[in-house]
């Protein structure tokens, strides 16, 4: 029987959550292991949020070039090398991903190549990327084990070998028509860089609105932004069935309200969720259970159903966003000492990095109408700011939802350029249970975005009376 290496704190996954708690533990003395498959740090650095915005800004690059008489300049060509930019964004990562090995070695926590299965509880065999197998056995056992994207069983689909955000960040090639399939963030994103590349884009979405979840205008606004770049839209769109294989050829057959047709393409993207890695690593020996979706059940201070094991980041149900996975970082970190943090009530903010921005914090009004909860709507375009007008960038509007009864603010949505340095002004006031009129009364300074919270929140509507008990 192999020999089984004891560690105090052992790690599956070296995303977000993981790295963070394992730096921290091996620098308080603690012997740690993380076991890692393939992506040293994880998702965010490699091949999601810091990869996919450094694409985005290259594409912000080249729709600024394209409008380059616009801010009176004169240029010459304004082609764009996709291998350009899949350099410039492959040698951030190779930056970032030295930056995490040193960071391994400063806090002496111990980097495992490797694939790892429980074979027991809290000990896994890794079968290591170099050779062989160990044997781990961790005193305490965190879980950071991620998503990937989602795969519709759509008949076709798998076998035309479609791109995921991964391969699509990676193109060192524009395609001639791209087909997207999924309205979300990943979708709407990549969408809109790929087309200011150059490519031809159309987006299938079998809901009403682009980004189902927010109010009717938002997705109004971004269908209005998308038509305007030239993006073919198809709402309330359902995929039959798929033939081809992306990068030559594909051919997508959708059902509307007007029937059957087929979409001829030449690449073709899936963005229609995340799915966790959660199966076929043993979790069951461990005594780790599922919910149904298949994500790590977990109570409020991210402990799983086995003593003395967490999950965190993605795996442990979302929201799917790094800042919410260093956020489960510290509660664990926390209450190991002796806290009492959970994940109730956290005010997580949401940002889709389109051109403009769309943001948002707290509540919206769907949420609102669907609780019950009577609020104060305020509301202005964003060519009321007038730091746009500097930049000329009118698009867009930003609102707010504040207690009908009080001055509390309950959400905060806006749609246009730097739009998340307002979310955190907004945020920070949320935070600490901030009345919206102290950001009307603030001096901001001129010209800056923050400037048009005073000029939307002059006009908040009068309260209501409050109702005899």
């Amino acid at each position: 029987m192999p020999a089984t290496d004891r560690y105090e704190a052992l790690v599956i996954g070296s995303g977000e959550s993981g790295k963070y708690i394992a730096w921290t533990l091996a620098k308080a003395g603690r012997r740690t292991a993380v076991v890692e498959r393939k992506l040293v740090g994880g998702s965010c650095p490699n091949i999601a949020c810091l990869p996919s915005k450094n694409i985005i800004h290259s594409a912000k690059v080249a729709s600024l070039l394209k409008r380059a008489a616009e801010f009176g300049l004169e240029l010459g060509t304004t082609a764009v090398n996709m291998a350009g930019v899949e350099r410039r964004k492959r040698k951030m990562v190779e930056d970032l991903v030295n930056i995490h090995l040193d960071r391994y070695k400063a806090s002496g926590a111990e980097l495992i190549m490797g694939e790892a299965r429980f074979v027991a509880p809290r000990i896994v065999e890794v079968r290591l990327n170099s050779g062989g197998t160990r044997t781990i056995a961790g005193d305490n056992v965190f879980l950071n084990l991620g998503t990937r994207a989602a795969m519709p069983d759509i008949p076709g689909l798998a076998a035309c070998r479609p791109m995921t955000h991964i391969e699509a960040l990676d193109l060192q090639r524009l395609p001639d028509h791209l087909i997207v399939i999924g309205a979300g963030y990943v979708g709407l994103e990549l969408s809109q860089a790929m087309r200011r590349f150059g490519a031809r884009v159309t987006v299938i979405e079998k809901g009403e609105q682009l980004a189902g979840r927010e109010d009717p205008d938002v997705g109004t606004a971004l269908l209005e932004l998308f038509q305007s770049e030239g993006i073919d839209v198809l709402l309330q769109t359902r995929v039959l069935s798929v033939e081809g294989q992306s990068g030559q050829h594909v051919q997508v057959r959708v059902h509307d309200s007007k029937g059957e047709k087929v979409l001829q393409g030449s690449d073709l993207l899936v963005a229609t969720g995340r799915t966790p890695n959660t199966a076929g690593i043993g979790l069951e020996q461990a005594g780790i259970e599922l919910d149904s979706n298949g994500f790590v059940k977990v109570n409020e201070r991210l402990e799983t159903t086995a003593p003395n094991v967490w999950a965190m980041g993605d795996c442990a149900g979302g929201p799917f966003f790094t800042h919410v996975a260093y956020d489960d970082f510290r509660i664990v970190r926390d209450n190991l000492d002796g806290g009492k943090r959970t994940t109730r009530n956290r005010l997580v903010p949401f940002c889709m990095f389109t051109d403009p921005e769309l943001v948002r914090v707290g509540m919206n009004e769907s949420e609102a109408k669907a609780r019950g909860i009577e609020y104060r709507l305020v509301k202005i375009p964003m060519s009321s700011v007038l730091r746009m007008r500097t930049l000329s960038e009118l698009r867009g509007f930003m609102k707010m939802l504040i207690d009908a009864e009080s001055d509390r603010i309950l959400g905060f949505t806006a749609f246009g350029t730097e739009a998340t340095e307002l979310m955190a002004t907004v945020q920070t006031a949320m935070l600490g249970g901030l009345p919206y009129t102290l950001l009307r009364d603030a001096i901001f300074t001129h010209p800056t975005a923050a400037e048009g919270l005073g000029v939307l929140l002059t006009a908040v509507p009068a309260r209501q009376v409050q109702k005899a008990a």
